[in-house]
């Protein structure tokens, strides 16, 4: 079970990030840095007052890097709300090992602490549908996103253990909603996916959402995936059903949506209780909103 957020396995500082500028990118290497976020793959430091550069902390995240480097600017023409495309890519140096970005700065703060309106709903509807286009065979796939729900089935039995003696308790009705969700008929598509829509990944001005970042995770697969997010990001039942009448959810895929749910919230929450509470806070209001759209 989870032990929380995961060590660096390098050191990342300013004077590293300086190097690598002066070395690779000496235009930008005299901007002012400033270290903004340490996320479970990444380092974000912001540069200047319109960049950001964004380097893995550990091995795994440097595949997402190269990942983001690949495939967002492919997908960046059809996608509604701003992304991150890396406009300069890093190459190992000055003995930091892995590839890393220089990304456009998006000015927002995460959904977390600034969640987006009830009007914001027809917008996310309309920017998962110009996301969830078919994939190429060559598209990224993972393998905790996407797939069926049954190939994750022990996975949830484990996460809904784990947190049946939990303070407060998780509602009573989440384990039921888990099982309707595995009941339904599994999708058979191929869609590009962001595959990590947590609040903290969705970026909010005044109420407004104004920029989705972190897209390391993207993959491909079953698009119910991230309809799951609406329960993360909309606190009204009323927005959160606008997502789904919006996008064309059929029945079978609300009922998936609500199993990925289920699963992105109890990792979250088993997450977030060991060193991040502000995880724990918002996958607790995430099943809660489930148990609020219980049938």
């Amino acid at each position: 079970m989870s032990t929380g957020t995961p060590p660096a396995e390098v050191q990342i500082d300013e004077a590293l990030v300086r190097s690598l500028l002066r070395d690779q990118h000496p235009d930008l290497a005299d901007l002012p840095l400033k270290r903004v976020e340490s996320g479970w793959d990444n380092e974000m430091l912001r540069l200047g007052d319109s960049l950001a550069v964004r380097l893995p902390r550990r091995q795994m995240g440097a595949s997402l890097i190269e990942s983001e480097q690949k495939w967002l600017p492919v997908l960046a023409p059809t996608i509604t709300f701003p992304a991150p495309i890396p406009i300069r890519n890093g190459i190992p140096g000055n003995g930091y090992p892995w590839h890393w970005s220089v990304v456009p700065w998006i000015d927002g703060e995460e959904a977390d602490r600034s969640p987006p309106a009830a009007d914001q709903a027809p917008l996310f509807a309309k920017f998962l549908k110009s996301l969830h286009q078919p994939a190429p065979e060559d598209a990224p796939q993972k393998p905790f996103r996407g797939i069926p729900l049954a190939d994750l089935a022990d996975t949830a039995t484990e996460r809904l253990e784990a947190l049946s003696g939990a303070t407060p308790a998780i509602p009573d009705v989440i384990p039921n909603i888990w099982d309707k969700a595995l009941a339904a008929p599994a999708a058979d598509e191929r869609r590009w996916l962001h595959g990590d829509l947590h609040t903290r990944n969705v970026l909010v001005r005044d109420g407004r959402i104004v920029g989705i970042i972190d897209w390391g995770d993207m993959t491909t697969g079953d698009a119910a995936t991230d309809l799951g997010f609406a329960w993360a990001l909309f606190a009204e039942k009323s927005a959160r059903e606008t997502v789904l009448r919006d996008y064309g959810a059929s029945e079978e895929q609300v009922l998936r949506a609500k199993g990925w749910a289920v699963l992105i919230g109890t990792a979250l929450l088993l997450a977030g209780r060991v060193d991040d509470t502000r995880h724990a806070e918002a996958a607790w209001l995430m099943l809660e909103r489930l148990a609020e759209d219980a049938d």
